[in-house]
C-alpha cells in the first residue's frame, strides 16, 4: 500500500512578517538649487544658440552672395540655349520645308506672322513651336510641370 501523503504546512512559529512600509526616495537637490541648474543650463543653451545662429546666419549670407554672383552668368547660358534651340528649330523647319514650293522659313505660307512688328525685333515663340521638333517628353517636362509633385 502507499504512503500516505502529507500536506505542506507554513514552518513551526509561523512566517516572518511581510515589510510593506513606504520607503522614501532619497532628494539629492531643494528647490533653489534645482532653479539655479535650470538657470544655468538656460543660459548657457542661449549662448550656444546664438554662436550657433551667428555661424548659420553668415553662411547664409556667404550662400546668397554666391547665388546672386552666379545668377547673371546662368541666366546668360540659358538664354544662350534658347536662341541656338530657336535656330536648330528654324535650320530643321528649313531641312523638312526645302522641297515644298514657295515655303519660306519663319513665315506661314509666305506671310509674315507679325505684320505690325518691325522684322527685326525678336517675339518669343510659343511653348508649342519652341519644342517642336524635340522628344514629346521634354515637352511634357516643361510644359506640364508641377511645384508640387
Amino acid at each position: 500500500m502507499a504512503a500516505t501523503p502529507t500536506q505542506d504546512l507554513p514552518p513551526k512559529g509561523g512566517y516572518a512578517p511581510v515589510n510593506f512600509t513606504r520607503i522614501p526616495a532619497r532628494s539629492y537637490f531643494n528647490g533653489y538649487q534645482l532653479f539655479a541648474g535650470f538657470g544655468v543650463v538656460s543660459a548657457v543653451a542661449c549662448y550656444m544658440y546664438y554662436k550657433t545662429y551667428s555661424l548659420v546666419r553668415r553662411e547664409d549670407i556667404e550662400m546668397r552672395s554666391g547665388r546672386l554672383a552666379v545668377e547673371p552668368l546662368l541666366l546668360a547660358e540659358r538664354d544662350r540655349e534658347f536662341l541656338k534651340q530657336i535656330r536648330r528649330n528654324r535650320d530643321e523647319e528649313a531641312r523638312l520645308m526645302a522641297n515644298v514650293e514657295g515655303w519660306e522659313v519663319g513665315t506661314y505660307h509666305g506671310e509674315r506672322i507679325y505684320k505690325t512688328i518691325p522684322s527685326e525685333r525678336f517675339i518669343d515663340p510659343v511653348i508649342n513651336e519652341y519644342f517642336a521638333h524635340g522628344p514629346s517628353k521634354a515637352y511634357t517636362d516643361n510644359a506640364f510641370f508641377s511645384l508640387f509633385s
